[in-house]
């Protein structure tokens, strides 16, 4: 396996990486980002109001995307399966 090789399976696997992370990232950001807009709209700063509700949508957005993210990580492991066997 030459560097061009090397170079081209880490880029798949970080691409791969992003396509898994970023749909349960954008929903974090989204429940942060209404939970802030409440906190400074009524000035309540308890810090539990804005980790709960994350949690909690992060949980749910994991069990809503397993599949998705189930087929794409499958789909990577066929590819490398098949350019270990292919030799490259």
């Amino acid at each position: 396996m030459n560097a061009p090789e090397v170079l081209d399976v880490g880029q798949d696997a970080i691409l791969t990486m992003l396509k898994m992370s970023t749909p349960v990232m954008m929903i974090s950001l989204g429940v942060g980002l209404v939970i802030a807009l409440f906190q400074a709209l009524t000035q309540i700063q308890e810090m539990t109001l804005t980790f709960v509700p994350k949690i909690l949508a992060i949980f749910l957005s994991l069990i809503l995307l397993f599949p998705f993210m189930l087929s794409t990580l499958g789909t990577f492991t066929e590819e490398m399966f098949g350019k270990i066997a292919g030799g490259g």
